[in-house]
C-alpha cells in the first residue's frame, strides 16, 4: 500500500478489524520508510446481479419490484406478511445462487422461481401471479393453469 506521506509502497499492518456485517475489513498500517501510521479499507467488489428480459434487454435485480409483485398477488388473500418476507428471502438467494457464475438470470428463471414460492403459499396468489406473467389471454389459459395446479 503507497504511504499517503511519502510515497514509498512499504509498509506493514499493524492491526486489521474486520466490521459488523462483515463486508469490509479496516487495517491500521505503519510506513516502513518514515513510521507514518494511516488506515485502509478493503472491500468486497460486487458486480450487480442482471436480469436478461425476453427482449434481450438487461436490468439490474431489483428484490423491491419482486416484492409489489408478491404483495399485489396476495391482496386481500389471508396470507400473513412473515411468510411473504421468508419468500422474498429465498427469492433473492436461489436468484443470487442461480446468477453466481455470471452474475446475470434470466426472467424466466426468476418468474418460475416467483412463481414455484408462491404455489406454495397460496394457489389464489399463484393463478393471479401467473395470468400476469404469462399474459393470459382467455380463460382456457385460466383453466389450464389451474388443472396443471390441481394436479
Amino acid at each position: 500500500m503507497k504511504c499517503p506521506l511519502c510515497g514509498l509502497i512499504q509498509d506493514k499492518v499493524l492491526e486489521s478489524r474486520q466490521n459488523s456485517s462483515g463486508t469490509s475489513i479496516r487495517r491500521r498500517r505503519e510506513c516502513s520508510a518514515c513510521s507514518y501510521r494511516f488506515t485502509s479499507y478493503e472491500k468486497i467488489e460486487e458486480l450487480p446481479l442482471m436480469v436478461i428480459k425476453h427482449d434481450g434487454r438487461r436490468q439490474p435485480f431489483d428484490i423491491k419490484k419482486i416484492e409489489r409483485g408478491l404483495n399485489r398477488a396476495v391482496e386481500k388473500r389471508p396470507v400473513p406478511q412473515m411468510v411473504i418476507e421468508k419468500a422474498l428471502h429465498n427469492i433473492e438467494d436461489e436468484a443470487e445462487l442461480g446468477g453466481k457464475a455470471n452474475h446475470e438470470i434470466s426472467s424466466d428463471f426468476l418468474g418460475n422461481l416467483i412463481l414455484s414460492k408462491l404455489a406454495e403459499i397460496d394457489r389464489v396468489a399463484y393463478i393471479r401471479f401467473a395470468s400476469v406473467y404469462r399474459k393470459f389471454e382467455s380463460v382456457d389459459e385460466f383453466i389450464e393453469e389451474i388443472n396443471k395446479l390441481k394436479s
